[in-house]
């Protein structure tokens, strides 16, 4: 599965309001998040109901950029295609990958018809494509980063441009659920630096952003760990029942639930011969 978060494909913040539930009962809430469809990357569910407060750097807007002047480029762990979607200017040939079935059905139906040609492509497998094939390699929240891989499609020169989640995003939300936590070195940026050296890529830029997260309901918060399931891997509305209630009454109390996702730029190139 393509990792995610919370922040949907555009640039903007939403925008929460919390008179769209407030006083509904709690079980309504708990209900409708988990009867609503959660396939694909499209956070569209909770407006007016979480926010995410976007990275300076604009993602989007940036990659847009590299897009328009790129011959061939691909948009590694795609998801459903919604942010690739978005970009106004495709390359004249550009592919996508995904894995999870579910996303790459849906990745087929967005991105086919603006001729991007979606490929089924395990995320911690090879990439499905001929060495030095592209000039630009795209990616946003890959799950799995493999870059002795990035490295091997792209052509010298070529670009590597990705926004990824860094370590312990959303830890106060994954802590509620399941107490305190501990956090590997695999999402750190200096992690990040040494294995695309080590893979023979020239880093141009790495940065890291902390970003506040707000939850206006409950539903809001079954909604999002039912899509981003790495968030509590083992979650079920039965399960946690009390702790949705702890989670509904604090959110009564406070207006909202904080947290934080933590978001990473990663800029590269492969050196020209």
């Amino acid at each position: 599965m393509t990792a995610a978060s919370a922040e949907p494909p555009a640039d903007a913040a939403r925008t929460a309001d919390p008179r769209t539930t407030a006083g509904r009962p709690f079980d309504e809430l708990l209900a409708e998040a988990a009867e609503a469809d959660v396939d694909g990357w499209d956070f569209s569910w909770l407006d007016g109901r979480a926010t995410e407060q976007r990275p300076s750097w604009g993602y989007l807007r940036r990659m847009s950029a590299l897009m328009a002047g790129a011959r061939v480029a691909v948009d590694v762990q795609t998801g459903g295609g919604e942010v690739l979607a978005e970009v106004p200017a495709l390359a004249p040939t550009t592919y996508a990958t995904e894995g999870w079935p579910p996303n790459l059905a849906l990745a087929r139906r967005t991105l086919q018809p603006l001729g991007v040609s979606v490929v089924e492509a395990a995320e911690d497998g090879p990439l499905p494509f001929p060495d030095e094939t592209f000039d630009l390699v795209v990616s946003r929240h890959p799950n799995v980063v493999g870059w002795a891989e990035v490295a091997r499609v792209l052509q010298p020169g070529g670009v590597y441009f990705s926004q990824q989640i860094g370590p312990g995003s959303n830890r106060e939300l994954t802590e509620f659920f399941l107490g305190p936590q501990t956090y590997g070195p695999e999402r750190e940026p200096e992690t990040a630096r040494r294995e695309l050296t080590a893979a023979g890529l020239v880093l141009d830029e790495l940065r890291a952003e902390s970003l506040v997260v707000t939850f206006a309901d409950v539903g809001a918060v079954v909604y999002f760990i039912r899509k981003v399931i790495w968030a509590v891997p083992d979650f079920t509305v039965e399960k946690y029942h009390d702790t949705l209630l702890a989670l509904h009454e604090h959110i009564q109390r406070h207006g909202r639930f904080e947290s934080h996702a933590q978001r990473m730029l990663v800029v590269a190139h492969k050196p020209s011969v």
